[in-house]
């Protein structure tokens, strides 16, 4: 790491530190705070020139915020002659709008962000488990895109026989996702929610398919935001006959009554990872542990700067 340094802004600054513990190194100077007037305002307090440089900073609520303090950054860094500009954004926010459903009248967010970040001479992204795909053909340069679900279920391995897992897609469009989990435990079969949502955070579950009874169901899935729509399916998934539930969630939202939504539901353990700093009411919650994702992210920096491929943390 001799050519490289870690800055953060005020997003989740627990994590970074995580990050540069793993790297064995420190993390770079930078003041990060706010004018009078509330706007952002940044320095970076040590030499950048021809230096490799990453920023760790997920874009949750307060978003706008957030993304401010993330492109503030990058451009302090450009205007400071560092040699390449790398945006580590474990949760990258407003990218559940990447599109235009039926010519709605509304903004594609994650696009807007992209441009946000591809003009301030950000050069790559690494990201976990982003919303949509589709979304890394926002951007002019490369995204990296880290599976954490597949590294996060490994432990059931030695917890359990695979003859009584069964892997559950919590919606059509996770299917892929829950494939590939299926794959890393080494299940052949899955279970699908169909599931019907009429508005945003609001959702009922129509019918199940494939077969729970008996069965510890995981359910992995990108982000977990009010838990109404986990809350359902898990009470679903319990009248179907299920043993137990465990979810494997990357970003913890957790926002509205999704603590109380969580506590009413069949769900027996909630897994996420620290992409988000939750708060103190949510680190309380019993069903909730939180898996550190800090060595995953120190692994694809390192390998980002030796030129290995990233792909192979989650394969």
């Amino acid at each position: 790491m001799n050519n490289q340094i870690i800055f953060t802004g005020n997003s989740n600054p627990d994590l970074a530190q995580r990050i540069a513990d793993n790297l064995n190194t420190k993390l770079g100077a930078i003041k990060v705070d706010t004018f009078s007037d509330g706007e952002i305002n940044v320095e970076i307090q040590e030499n950048v020139r021809g230096k490799d440089t990453f920023i760790i900073q997920s874009t949750n609520n307060p978003a706008h915020k957030n993304i401010m303090e993330l492109v503030l950054i990058a451009d302090a860094l450009k205007r400071a002659s560092a040699r390449s500009i790398t945006a580590v954004i474990p949760y990258f926010g407003y990218s559940r709008q990447d599109r235009r459903v039926r010519s709605a009248r509304v903004p594609i967010s994650a696009k807007v962000v992209a441009d946000m970040l591809s003009n301030v001479g950000i050069s790559r992204v690494i990201t976990l488990d982003i919303h949509s795909e589709q979304l890394q053909g926002f951007f002019a340069f490369p995204v990296d895109n880290i599976y954490t679900a597949n590294i996060m279920v490994k432990s059931l391995k030695d917890e359990y026989d695979v003859d009584e897992l069964q892997v559950v897609s919590p919606d059509l469009g996770g299917v892929i996702r829950a494939r590939s989990v299926a794959k890393t435990l080494e299940i052949q079969d899955l279970a699908i929610i169909d599931k019907r949502r009429e508005k945003a955070n609001e959702s009922e579950v129509i019918n199940l398919i494939g077969e729970v009874e008996g069965k510890v169901c995981i359910v992995p899935d990108d982000l977990i935001d009010t838990a109404g729509t986990l809350s359902n399916a898990s009470h679903a998934l319990k009248d179907k006959g299920a043993k137990e539930i465990i979810a494997f969630i990357t970003h913890p939202v957790l926002s509205g009554n999704a603590i109380e939504n969580l506590n009413n539901s069949a769900i027996d353990k909630l897994v996420v990872s620290n992409s988000i700093d939750i708060d103190d009411k949510s680190k309380k919650c019993p069903k909730i542990d939180v898996f550190d994702i800090a060595p995953v992210l120190s692994k694809a920096i390192t390998r980002l700067t030796t030129g290995e491929s990233i792909s192979e943390l989650f394969r």
